[in-house]
């Protein structure tokens, strides 16, 4: 019994795989805003309305559901698993159950993240890796479908890595065929599962180089994984086609990842900005990965040169992409460390770098020996509990409020809004999202971008920005309601306007309405609660400096 004590009390300890684990969910709620972050994408919002009428109807949409600005034309729900997953967790425990099922799936793509860096190196370089990683990707923590590409990217890189290394089986099931299926799965979550495919055909390129570039004796062996690599990427892409649209929805993808209005206009298409939080943990990324980029290349393997320049040429494009440029480096970086930390004691460099080197793998070494002992999680398993205690306590802290946060969207304005649904309400996107979550209601434009189109947005631009024409494209579709932030440039035509007058301000939403209409007085926060006005500094929109911003055009579908 005495000797079984020390692997008793080491089970419960926490470990790397634990500290990976929480990590992400510490920034989420100790240095970002919480729930409030996963939900400041109203794209949440219709991704549930949508699932809730796929339930209702037993079939996916082809029009449009939610627009009066375009009723009846064509739509591609091209997320419709997952808009029927987030409905029905929103059907078994609101949004606290889907905020509570995000941050769960965040925390698995780490911990897992970690366990991939660690067959490549030691726990120490892996875990260090991987809160970088959790660093950069931070932008985009939100409660949206994109989440599933986050956690496909790295199942498909370790079974391309099984593949690779000769192991052509799971579980009986050869990948060549367990890639596919996944592939189907992956299509009807999320559109990203066009980057599944791209990275099989990378791995194919790279055995093809290896063929074309390697010794004669590896020839042999690269031609067979190159077929073999390749042959699962067609079978994959054959295997997109199994989707409720067919071949259009990559027809579709295609016309909308080529539309120059994208990187002009939405932020997540934009290429990044070095000064955003993230940044320095992107560029340390950036550096360390083209480092193990030229390593490898030394060495004759080219298959990581390939995915390191196709990944960060896809971060450098757009700022959506660079979560997933995290991910993929991040093995590949912890694998060329981990070569460098056993051969620098070889090279010819000063004796206290050998010497602080040696010590270091020793270190790793002692701490791999006790990473191996079996652990029971439990600091991770306690987190997620407190976590979900938090978000149902009756009157949780304001991090773990499970709502679209009223310093972001016009939560006092639907007071005056529901009074009358069929009003036809003019208003940014985001708010748009918001409505159709809120009140259901059909509205003028919302977050579908790849929907509407750079010809319709466009015309948007023009309301938002009092450009020539503005009131005869409000005239044509009928506007008789419209919904502004208090600083948007519009807003302050409409109060000069003789046409429309303002009905609700409570500093961070306005709502007009044309001036022949109604009573004229005007409601606020104030009146409708019988408070004293808030105030402006309080009340106004506040933006969580961990995450990408608040635009006019601030996502869309990735």
């Amino acid at each position: 019994m005495e000797n079984q004590r020390p692997s008793f009390a080491l089970r419960l300890l926490p470990s790397m795989a634990d500290f990976a684990c929480l990590i992400p969910l510490f920034f989420l709620f100790a240095r970002m805003a919480g729930t409030a972050t996963l939900l400041q994408d109203g794209d949440t919002g219709w991704h549930i309305r949508t699932g809730q009428w796929i339930l209702a109807h037993h079939r996916v949409p082809f029009e449009d559901l939610f627009s009066f600005s375009k009723a009846g034309a064509p739509w591609f729900a091209w997320e419709w698993g997952s808009d029927v997953l987030m409905a029905s967790l929103n059907a078994l425990g609101g949004l606290r159950l889907l905020v509570l099922a995000a941050a769960f799936l965040i925390a698995a793509v780490f911990a897992l993240l970690y366990k991939l860096a660690l067959r490549r190196s030691n726990p120490i370089v892996a875990v260090g890796l991987t809160v970088l990683a959790a660093a950069a990707s931070s932008l985009h923590f939100l409660a949206r479908p994109h989440l599933f590409t986050f956690l496909f990217v790295p199942l498909f890189w370790a079974a391309l890595e099984e593949m690779r290394n000769g192991r052509e089986r799971l579980w009986r099931v050869p990948y060549v065929a367990i890639l596919p299926l996944a592939t189907v799965v992956w299509t009807n979550l999320h559109g990203g599962f066009v980057i599944g495919i791209i990275l099989i055909a990378a791995y194919g390129v790279g055995e093809l180089l290896h063929w074309l570039l390697g010794p004669e004796s590896g020839r042999p062996e690269a031609a067979r994984l190159a077929r073999r690599f390749f042959l699962t990427a067609a079978a994959s892409l054959a295997a997109s086609l199994l989707n409720p649209y067919f071949f259009q929805l990559h027809v579709h993808i295609a016309r909308y990842l080529a539309d120059p209005f994208n990187s002009e206009h939405i932020e997540e298409f934009l290429s990044p900005s070095f000064h955003m939080p993230q940044a320095p943990f992107f560029e340390a990324m950036l550096v360390m990965g083209a480092a193990a980029a030229c390593w490898n290349l030394l060495r004759g393997r080219y298959t990581e040169v390939v995915l390191f320049l196709l990944m960060a040429h896809a971060g450098l494009l757009a700022i959506r992409n660079i979560p997933l440029f995290m991910v993929v480096a991040t093995p590949m970086v912890a694998g060329a460390i981990q070569e460098f930390l056993n051969r620098l004691p070889e090279f010819n460099v000063a004796a206290w770098l050998r010497r602080a080197v040696a010590g270091f793998n020793r270190l790793a070494a002692r701490t791999a020996e006790t990473e191996a002992a079996g652990r029971w999680h439990l600091a991770s398993i306690g987190a997620i509990a407190l976590i979900a205690a938090l978000i149902y306590a009756p009157h949780p802290p304001e991090k773990f409020r499970a709502e679209f946060s009223p310093k972001i969207f016009p939560a006092g304005a639907l007071r005056v809004l529901r009074n009358d649904p069929s009003s036809r309400i003019f208003t940014k996107d985001q708010w748009g999202d918001y409505l159709i979550w809120s009140l259901n209601h059909k509205v003028f434009v919302d977050g579908r971008s790849d929907f509407y189109g750079d010809d319709f947005e466009n015309k948007v631009l023009d309301i938002f920005n009092v450009r020539n024409g503005w009131e005869k494209i409000l005239n044509r579709f009928g506007v008789d309601t419209i919904l502004l932030p208090a600083d948007a440039p519009l807003a302050g035509a409409l109060k000069e306007s003789a046409h429309w007058r303002v009905v609700y301000d409570d500093h961070i939403a306005l709502v007009f309405r044309p001036a022949s209409t109604g009573s004229q007085q005007t409601l606020s926060a104030s009146s409708l609660v019988g408070g004293i006005s808030r105030d402006r500094e309080i009340t106004k929109l506040e933006r969580d400096p961990a995450i990408t911003g608040d635009p006019t055009k601030s996502k869309k579908p990735i």
